[in-house]
């Protein structure tokens, strides 16, 4: 048997992978093999694969690195090699390195890396002797023993009030030297910072700080598998459904220096822009830094193209004479560089046929790549660039539609600022518009109060104020509606992350005076308190004060571009679950072709409604709820009527009366003294009717077809409230096609018993009308027995539509309004993958789904099949519908364009 090769080489003629590698190599190191083979000029190194991270949490550190030593080794001295004239560990001419995660999944800032690894005090003499540069030296070594010191020794920040130990120690000397910025160190600063990090270390933990390069490697490298496990990666995997057992490979890959002098910088550029989709070439850089230096946000990094260095500077009211001479573009400042690096991109984008993510340093005028990766954008953005390759022949129709994650459209669909209340907002301050969209919070300055506060407060609304983020702020960028931050630029921590998670964020506002201690931010001379409310809009940069009226997003050219696709190549039909005419129209105008789900009991919490409602439950006969009945009846008629006409042509199916009589009575005394008083009834009846319909388990209790069976006249008044609605539309000329659904059905006698009151009922209604109607009867499979009975239940049923909120509830015997005291527990444990009332469950809830569709077509092959649940908007639970062959989910309006887009990808995906 073969043995199983654990390091990967990339340099030169004998790299060892390719891009189609990224399960084994991860997406890092796949892509920096394939540039090498590409001879793009890349400093050479090798990648441990993601297989050896699994290995290291099932064996452990010593066993690894005994698994990998040799291979390790020989791929050192191969780097050597290419490299020429350095070796790893030597004190004359040290070969130092970069220790990098890379999952196969970009997974920006969330695990560790480790920078200018192998340096010492005898490899910063030699060094020194080398270039003649002892500001190089000193420098890379105290950011070497920063970055140590964080990820393997595990000095985190301290308390949330305060900043990073080392970055600390940073402004301390700062503060005594007079200066700002981290390029006004000298070289003996950068020697002292070296001193004060290392006696932290020892007085932090007890260890002095390692000087073997070998040691540093195998802690580095362990660090990073170690980084796989913790809490901001763990929590981005859950949010981004990466599975836990891809694991992360490892880069090890020579050192290049953009801190070397002035003629060296460090920079990030992206082939498109990530905020619109626009084919414009941009990015940042800095002179005289390294990587980590431009997405920290410590400095304001400059542009790289002239064009977007004279917008940045507009956007910041700075003169043109300034910006040529404080921040010049890289296509100004070094003009070759940049010729070759706009090469580089052309050709990556060409060859990858994917906007493009580039990491670049510049070490005394030499250009080196350092990873590319298809970028993280907006959801405008995926559905922009995909339709734009689209038209470019870069990619096919298939591919387009591929290449836009469903959930994304959703952000298309979020709100933008009403121009009009624009002209009256307040602008506070301005910075880059970092992430597009229009947002309105709260302030919050820390990321865990945010996540307590949403926690608690369901629907709070919360804007994240920070100097600049970082990994740690992500739990807090998540349930936040926008993000604000005084450092930082297009490419920072803040803006690459909101734009992967759709949020609203404007960087790089230098004027904002933040203070942690006291809970303030000011700007334009006003101080605001966490607490005050703010507004950012994502697309110019700008800041307001309070809370700015929002309007509906108007939908762009290319988005109904993309939905025109789903039409031809979506085998699932998508209905929308609305009650009223405005669900109904917004579900239309976003392309949903019927209603699969109409919930009447929606309808009679309106106005004098409820009255009549009341008056039915309180009813001591049936003459007397036939009564009542019949003031329910024009009303709830007029309201099909108001569906139908924005349905004209297309299926509405309608559900009747489902839940238990008790929830349309109050619950409080006001309720109760407001009953009394409508209705002209004593107190103690209604208590006495509220205490009667009290159930122990309303779920398995008088609800459903159990309550239309009990009492016929409530399905006999909504049955001639749908068909006199439609027939009298019918001589408007409106197209009418009505499915009547019996829900709650668990037996195939419950479905006839029903089915003979809807048939007799729409018998009289034609004769009495002297017209006739096409419709069909449904049932609703929610129960698992309906499930396991569907081929008696078809005998009677035209169509069926599971209701999987139900169905997951009694399949589990879980109840939805009481799984959040255990569900977090099941989700973090691993008890749980998923919430099983988000996504399908496809082995429990999903075989019996399975099993109704083709038991009941064994009875009736033409049988009309569909889900109604909120399961009908999720893209892997639509995937799964169009597996097992339902003819259409229903959801949300608003989530119709995401299950066209789901629906469409299922079809491509499982053509064959």
């Amino acid at each position: 048997m073969k043995e199983r090769k654990h390091v990967y080489f990339f340099g030169g003629k004998i790299t060892e992978g390719n891009a189609t590698m990224k399960e084994l190599l991860g997406g890092k190191g796949a892509n920096l093999a394939e540039m090498s083979l590409l001879e793009i000029p890349v400093p050479p190194g090798f990648t441990i694969t993601t297989e050896v991270c699994n290995d290291f949490y099932k064996q452990g550190k010593e066993n690894t690195i005994k698994l990998l030593e040799k291979e390790v080794k020989e791929a050192i001295e191969k780097t050597e090699n290419i490299v020429g004239d350095s070796k790893f560990g030597d004190n004359t001419n040290p070969l130092l390195v970069s220790v990098r995660s890379g999952a196969r999944a970009s997974m920006p800032g969330m695990m560790d890396t480790i920078l200018n690894l192998g340096m010492n005090e005898d490899t910063v003499k030699a060094i020194i002797n080398r270039s003649g540069n002892a500001r190089l030296a000193w420098d890379s070594y105290r950011r070497f023993i920063q970055m140590y010191g964080d990820v393997v020794m595990g000095l985190n920040p301290i308390e949330k009030d305060d900043e990073d130990i080392f970055e600390e120690i940073i402004g301390q000397l700062k503060e005594e030297k007079g200066i700002k910025m981290d390029s006004e160190f000298t070289t003996d600063d950068l020697k002292e910072l070296t001193v004060r990090f290392k006696k932290t270390i020892k007085d932090k933990t007890g260890q002095d700080f390692p000087s073997d390069p070998w040691t540093q490697l195998w802690n580095a490298i362990m660090a990073v598998f170690e980084s796989w496990m913790n809490d901001r990666a763990i929590f981005y995997r859950k949010l981004n459904n990466i599975p836990e057992e891809w694991g992360t490979a490892v880069n090890v890959q020579a050192m290049v220096f953009g801190n070397m002098n002035d003629n060296s910088g460090s920079g990030v550029a992206f082939t498109r822009d990530s905020a619109t989709g626009e084919n414009v070439f941009n990015g940042e850089y800095l002179i005289n830094a390294q990587g980590e230096d431009v997405v920290a946000g410590i400095r304001t990094p400059q542009q790289i193209t002239k064009k977007g260095s004279q917008d940045w500077a507009a956007l910041q009211g700075i003169s043109e004479e300034d910006r040529k001479t404080n921040g010049p573009s890289l296509e100004e400042l070094m003009p070759e560089v940049f010729r070759q690096l706009n090469a580089f991109q052309k050709k990556l984008e060409l060859h990858y046929k994917d906007m493009q993510d580039l990491e670049f340093t510049i070490q005394d005028g030499k250009l080196w790549l350092l990873q590319t990766r298809n970028g993280k954008r907006t959801g405008t953005a995926a559905v922009k660039i995909a339709v734009d390759m689209l038209k470019e022949g870069l990619i096919t129709e298939k591919e387009a539609m591929l290449r836009v994650e469903p959930q994304r459209i959703d952000e298309l669909l979020h709100p933008v600022f009403n121009p009009q209340a624009l002209k009256k907002a307040k602008v506070i301050a301005k910075g880059l518009p970092a992430s597009p969209g229009a947002s309105s919070g709260q302030i919050i300055f820390f990321a865990d109060d945010a996540e307590h506060i949403v926690k608690e407060h369901a629907g709070r609304k919360l804007i994240l104020v920070r100097i600049e983020t970082s990994a740690e702020d992500l739990k807090g960028m998540a349930v936040a509606e926008g993000i604000l931050t005084a450092r930082g630029g297009m490419t920072s921590h803040a803006a690459v992350v909101a734009r992967g998670m759709g949020k609203c964020c404007v960087s790089g506002v230098a004027d904002l005076r933040i203070n942690y201690k006291m809970r303030t931010v000011t700007a334009n001379g006003k101080t605001y308190r966490e607490g005050d409310w703010i507004s950012l809009n994502g697309s110019t940069g700008e800041v307001y004060e309070g809370q700015v009226e929002t309007k509906p997003a108007e939908m762009s050219k290319d988005f109904a571009s993309l939905m025109e696709l789903t039409n031809k190549y979506a085998r699932l039909d998508v209905r929308a679950n609305a009650d009223t005419p405005h669900d109904a129209k917004v579900a239309r105008d976003f392309g949903a072709v019927g209603i699969g789900l109409c919930r009447t009991e929606h309808m009679f919490f309106e106005g004098d409604k409820i009255i009549a409602m009341r008056e039915m439950i309180l009813a001591e006969n049936t003459e007397e709820r036939k009564k009542a009945l019949a003031k329910l009846l024009p009303l709830q008629q007029k309201d099909f009527e108001g569906i139908f006409t924005v349905m004209n042509g297309l299926p509405v199916t309608i559900r009747l009366l489902d839940p238990p009589l008790h929830e349309f009575l109050p619950r409080d005394i006001k309720g109760i003294e407001e009953m009394v008083e409508a209705m002209h009834i004593s107190e103690s009846r209604i208590k006495q009717k509220i205490n009667a319909l009290h159930e122990m388990n309303p779920m398995l209790g008088h609800r459903g077809c159990r309550l239309a069976n009990t009492y016929p006249e409530i399905a006999e008044m909504q049955t001639r409230a749908i068909l006199q609605a439609a027939i009298k539309l019918k001589k408007e000329g409106i197209d009418t096609h009505p499915e009547i659904m019996v829900p709650l059905t668990s037996s195939i006698m419950e479905m006839k018993y029903q089915e003979n009151v809807i048939r007799s009922t729409a018998q009289k209604v034609f004769t009495e009308m002297g017209d006739t109607i096409k419709y069909e009867i449904g049932s609703m499979i929610e129960v698992p027995r309906a499930a396991i009975t569907a081929d008696k239940i078809a005998e009677s049923a035209e169509f069926f539509s599971v209701g999987t909120n139900d169905l997951t509830q009694m399949t589990y015997g879980f109840s939805r309004d009481d799984i959040g005291k255990f569900l977090p527990i099941y989700l973090d444990s691993g008890i749980l993958g998923v919430d099983p009332f988000q996504v399908i469950d496809r082995e429990g809830v999903g075989e019996l789904i399975k099993m109704a569709v083709s038991k009941g077509r064994l009875t009736r092959p033409s049988l009309s099949v569909g889900i109604c649940g909120e399961h009908g908007g999720e893209p892997s639970s639509i995937e799964f519908c169009h597996i097992i062959g339902l003819n259409y989910v229903s959801c949300s309006p608003y989530r119709v364009p995401i299950a066209r887009l789901a629906a469409a990808q299922a079809a491509i995906r499982f053509e064959n």
